[in-house]
């Protein structure tokens, strides 16, 4: 992928509904076509990344069985931590992450939100072990990322 969203927003503002066909084959290799988009992109940085999924499961604190159901699109969560905590388990920068949200269908970190900012800030700084981002969220006065209780329970 090359370029930005912002860059395809600006093209799409500009290109006639009618030639949305030329658009399509222009920016084919920056389009999310596949069936499940999440999945192909958590695979291709996790990749990316030298890692494995199971790996990134165990960072993140979610359950291998939960995990891949969470990958291969068989289950879905409204639940933002979870998404945050697999982009954290995979270790991913700052822009990796906020494209997880946007892909998985949630919004993006937030600079205004304090909860966000600390977010941010970790992931900016390449801090990425759950239990030291929990301990900086709760150092700061914000609800630290669901952890495995509560998402069992969801699970029920």
């Amino acid at each position: 992928m090359k370029k930005t969203t912002n860059t395809l927003t600006e093209i799409l503002k500009k290109t006639h509904p009618g030639k949305i066909g030329e658009y399509f084959d222009s920016n084919a290799e920056d389009i999310l076509t596949q069936d499940n988009p999440f999945a192909s992109y958590m695979r291709e940085r996790v990749r990316a990344h030298g890692m494995k999924l199971q790996e990134v499961f165990l960072r993140a604190d979610i359950s291998e069985g939960y995990g891949y159901k969470l990958i291969s699109g068989e289950k879905h969560t409204r639940r933002r931590d979870v998404v945050l905590k697999l982009c954290l388990g995979a270790a991913f920068s700052l822009e990796e992450t906020q494209r997880a949200l946007k892909i998985y269908g949630m919004s993006p970190l937030y600079a205004r939100f304090p909860r966000d900012a600390v977010l941010i800030s970790a992931v900016s700084a390449g801090k990425n072990d759950l239990a030291q981002i929990n301990r900086l969220l709760a150092q700061n006065g914000q609800p630290e990322l669901w952890g495995s209780e509560e998402l069992s329970e969801e699970l029920r």
